[in-house]
């Protein structure tokens, strides 16, 4: 016969097992688990979002080259993929960025794509360069949290002239309430030269 401490110890393994099995590779995406909770962020997802951001890399810079309204372009941008609406921290350090490095605010990662704002005299505008392509080689994504997903490796940037640029990305992702990917973290580096 079952005692009430081994009927619970049971319960929590199977819950424990259903929430692992929802997390795993191949659990249907955007599906909620029986608790609510959104479904783990997949390999694939992370990829989609990393050409889709490429994409408006591109779309902001060819904006600015047609003399449309590349702020606004960069400002919807910006809403797509990062999460600065949402509750929380968004660790964002640009590539070019020196003097003010770390981009914890809207207008922080505004001016470093478009310029113009003088709290960061540093910034030129990166996406106005304007970009042709931007290709992407993952050193690997992880996904052990379920919550958060985040991807590291080397990504290209190709300029309208000249030879395309790397640069280095750590980019965490979590999901907002629609189910779409949104940066909390993304740090961009050159690599190292040697000395």
């Amino acid at each position: 016969m079952t005692n009430l401490r081994d009927t619970a110890r049971i319960s929590l393994v199977a819950i424990a097992a259903m929430g692992l099995a929802a997390c795993q590779p191949g659990a249907e995406q955007g599906a909620e688990t029986a608790e609510g909770a959104k479904s783990c962020i997949t390999e694939e997802e992370v990829v989609n979002a990393q050409k889709a951001w490429g994409d408006g890399i591109v779309a902001i810079g060819k904006t600015f080259t047609e003399e449309g309204d590349y702020t606004t372009a960069a400002t919807d941008h910006i809403n797509k993929f990062y999460g600065y609406d949402l509750d929380g921290v968004v660790l964002f350090k640009p590539t070019l960025a020196a003097d003010e490095q770390f981009r914890g605010s809207f207008d922080g990662a505004l001016s470093y794509f478009v310029g113009g704002n003088e709290t960061f005299k540093e910034d030129k505008g990166f996406a106005l360069t304007p970009w042709t392509a931007v290709r992407w080689e993952n050193a690997g994504i992880t996904n052990s949290s379920c919550d958060m997903a985040v991807a590291m490796g080397n990504y290209w940037f190709t300029p309208a002239e000249g030879d395309e640029i790397k640069v280095e990305y750590t980019i965490g992702y979590v999901k907002d309430d629609e189910g779409n990917l949104r940066m909390v973290v993304h740090k961009s580096s050159l690599p190292y030269a040697g000395s």
